[in-house]
C-alpha cells in the first residue's frame, strides 16, 4: 500500500510540473492579436488553427496523465487499511444522552439583596 501510493505520488508531482513548464512554452493563440491587425496573418486569427503540433499533444496527454493520478491518490487515500469511510464514522456517540433537568421557578420568599432599596419600605 505505501509502496503504490508513494509510485502514484512521485508520477503526479513529476506529471504536474511537467504539465507547467509545457504551457509555460506554449504560444498562445491570442499572442498574435496584435499583428493581426496590420499583417497578413488575420486570416487564421479566427479561423481553423489547422493540426495539433507536438507540443499540445504532449500537454493534453500529461494532462491526461495528471487526471488520472489525481483520481488514483483519492482512491488510494479513500481505501487505506485501517481508516473509516469518512470523518463522521469515527465519531463515538456517548453511551446515554445527558438529561436536562426541568428549572425550578424561584421560591416567593427569596430574600431581597442587602443593597436593595426594599428594606427601606415601610411594612
Amino acid at each position: 500500500m505505501g509502496f503504490s501510493y508513494s509510485l502514484v505520488l512521485s508520477i503526479h508531482i513529476i506529471v504536474g510540473m511537467g504539465v507547467i513548464v509545457l504551457v509555460l512554452l506554449q504560444h498562445g493563440k491570442g499572442a498574435d492579436m496584435g499583428a493581426a491587425f496590420g499583417s497578413g496573418a488575420s486570416g487564421s486569427l479566427f479561423g481553423a488553427s489547422g493540426s495539433a503540433n507536438f507540443m499540445s499533444r504532449l500537454t493534453a496527454g500529461l494532462a491526461a496523465v495528471f487526471f488520472v493520478t489525481s483520481l488514483s491518490l483519492a482512491y488510494l487515500a479513500m481505501h487505506k487499511p485501517g481508516t473509516a469511510g469518512s470523518v463522521m464514522d469515527k465519531v463515538t456517540l456517548p453511551a446515554t444522552a445527558p438529561t436536562a433537568t426541568p428549572a425550578t421557578p424561584p421560591a416567593a420568599t427569596t430574600p431581597a439583596p442587602s443593597d436593595s432599596r426594599s428594606n427601606e419600605i415601610p411594612k
